[in-house]
């Protein structure tokens, strides 16, 4: 079954239009918007793929485009932290959840989440940072860095749109340096389909200005902080110095030198069982997502569990086949899963009775 998400789009403080989409059921969890992204694009990408099934199987998982980038306006007022944190509160807004949300902050996503849970300690029940940093490129006295940063600030301008994908290449391979041939081509490919080389370098400039360390001790918010041991794009002393700044924090070391984590290393597998562990919706979110199934989904559902096929379940309860298979499209929205094979094992694991 293909997976399924909604968009829908908003309105900014400014008036910018962002895109935003939302899957699965349970606490919510809202992402702040990370270096490139394209809602539809990224949905079925065999990079961010599996990131998408995680959060979805287990919450409400709530994720938007920044300005300038996938299907939001390309071209939308100031990029600054302030702004970037008005754009998350926006989001929440539009997502209307029914009580403190969990922000998962990836890169710079996670100074993001962090100015945002200082200015609204009650909106946010918990912080889980992957791969994020409080000093931006030019920020953090790296011998070399700032000229470093600096040149590919201009390649990016000059050189992004170009036919030939030598730059995007390069700039790809530091992101998932473990990636297979296709996934470095699909993240090539996203280089193009979600923003403009202009609007690359803009980004790039003020992602490099970023820098929050004195407000990290502001932060009340439980919080976990995870860091590839070798990521090549944000050096792991970043995500150290997160946690040490940030009261109670916990951190999270993984082997890997991916900033996007692959479903294919045990990097992931680690990343999810600390994610799950902290987040602990446990009983909560199952009981919210069989809650939302109707009388008859659950008849479909326990079925379905019980081994029978649509024929035999429409016989079983005299429906048409058709409706059946209505049901188990919907069962599976609410589940947030994307097959019949995975709808039965959250059932059976979960203890699913009908």
């Amino acid at each position: 079954m293909r997976p399924r998400q909604h968009v829908r789009y908003i309105k900014a403080s400014d008036g910018t239009r962002l895109a935003w989409a939302e899957s699965g059921v349970g606490p919510v969890v809202v992402k702040a918007a990370n270096w490139l992204t394209h809602l539809e694009y990224e949905w079925e990408s065999p990079v961010w793929k599996h990131w998408l099934q995680f959060f979805s199987a287990h919450c409400r998982f709530v994720r938007y485009d920044e300005r300038g980038c996938g299907m939001s306006d390309w071209q939308g007022g100031a990029l600054s932290l302030e702004q970037w944190a008005a754009d998350l509160q926006s989001i929440i807004d539009a997502a209307q959840p029914a009580g403190p949300v969990t922000l998962l902050g990836i890169s710079q996503g996670a100074a993001t989440c962090i100015h945002y849970a200082i200015r609204n300690p009650e909106r946010v029940a918990r912080l889980i940072l992957y791969g994020g940093y409080a000093h931006g490129a030019l920020r953090r006295g790296t011998p070399g860095a700032e000229s470093a940063h600096r040149a590919m600030i201009d390649l990016a301008r000059v050189a992004w749109g170009k036919d030939n994908p030598t730059f995007r290449q390069v700039f790809t391979s530091r992101f998932i340096p473990g990636g297979s041939h296709e996934q470095l081509e699909w993240f090539n490919d996203l280089c193009l389909k979600t923003t403009s080389g202009e609007i690359v370098a803009a980004l790039l400039e003020a992602r490099a200005a970023v820098d929050i360390a004195e407000s990290l001790g502001e932060v009340r918010t439980p919080t976990m902080v995870l860091h590839a041991r070798n990521d090549e794009v944000i050096p792991i002393e970043e995500g150290k110095f997160l946690a040490s700044g940030i009261p109670g924090a916990e951190f999270v070391e993984l082997d890997s030198r991916n900033h996007i984590l692959l479903e294919q290393e045990p990097a992931w597998q680690r990343f999810r069982e600390a994610v799950l562990s902290f987040l602990q919706p446990g009983e909560a979110a199952t009981d919210s997502a069989f809650a939302a199934l109707s009388a008859r989904e659950r008849q479909v559902l326990a079925l379905m569990a019980d081994g029978l096929s649509n024929a035999d379940i429409g016989e079983r309860l005299q429906i048409s086949e058709k409706t059946v298979r209505n049901h188990a499209s919907n069962v599976f929205d609410k589940l947030g899963v994307w097959s019949r094979a995975q709808a039965i094992v959250f059932a059976r694991d979960h203890g699913f009775s009908g």
